[in-house]
């Protein structure tokens, strides 16, 4: 089994607040796994550590074997999408990926271009950011998040703002991704989400991963295809 992540007792304060408390727990490559939990409950903080945009206060995160915060500031093949996106709003939404785009000068326009295809946007749209619906630009968030095809992606509520023919889209793209290879961590408040899509499903409460489960994994239980 290889080893994409590994969470190595984490804690995380903030002032006297504990957010995540001896956090433990293995991701494997090429797999979906769900985290679950109430508002408050930690899960988008633990994204962030292994993001790199939190440190712990205690404990290890590893990605890829390299330690976030000390080999690695931010791991090299990653995508996310974490919260409300955020983008130029008076700049259309192909604009506002080249931009991004240019800072690691990996992709070209036509791959661009592709990722917007594969959420359903135009990439060639003249309408700009501020002129988008919630949806579209949780759509443009996620075509920013897969435009660099990474090994890893972290997906925070990505279905937010998601009519339902897009969240079965969307999907539909997620598993597509998981059978490229990709490793994913889906963060869902919908318990359809996390059951048809993820491998594992890691549930926490108040900081603390209390059970790591099977999920059922299963396409056809809201229609969708089974992707090869």
């Amino acid at each position: 089994m290889n080893i994409a992540i590994h969470i190595d007792h984490v804690s995380k304060d903030f002032g006297p607040e504990h957010i995540l408390r001896d956090v433990c727990h293995d991701f494997e490559e090429g797999k979906i796994h769900g985290i679950v939990g109430n508002n408050g409950s930690g899960k988008t903080v633990l994204m962030k550590c292994i993001c790199g945009f939190l440190l712990p206060t205690k404990g290890k995160v590893f990605v890829h074997n390299q330690q976030v915060g000390k080999d690695i500031d931010f791991p090299e093949s990653l995508g996310l999408i974490i919260e409300t996106p955020g983008f130029l709003p008076g700049l259309t939404g192909g604009k506002n990926l080249k931009i991004l785009a240019s800072l690691r000068g990996k992709i070209d326009d036509a791959t661009i271009c592709e990722a917007m295809k594969r959420v359903g946007l135009d990439p060639h749209m003249k309408k700009t950011v501020n002129k988008y619906s919630l949806g579209m630009r949780q759509r443009l968030g996620i075509a920013q998040a897969i435009m660099e095809n990474p090994r890893l992606l972290i997906l925070d509520e990505p279905f937010n703002g998601l009519d339902k023919q897009g969240v079965l889209h969307m999907r539909e793209l997620i598993l597509r991704l998981r059978n490229q290879g990709k490793t994913i961590l889906l963060a869902s408040h919908n318990a359809q989400d996390i059951e048809v899509l993820c491998d594992t499903v890691c549930e926490m409460d108040l900081g603390v991963l209390t059970t790591v489960r099977s999920a059922s994994s299963n396409p056809s239980m809201l229609g969708l295809p089974t992707i090869r």
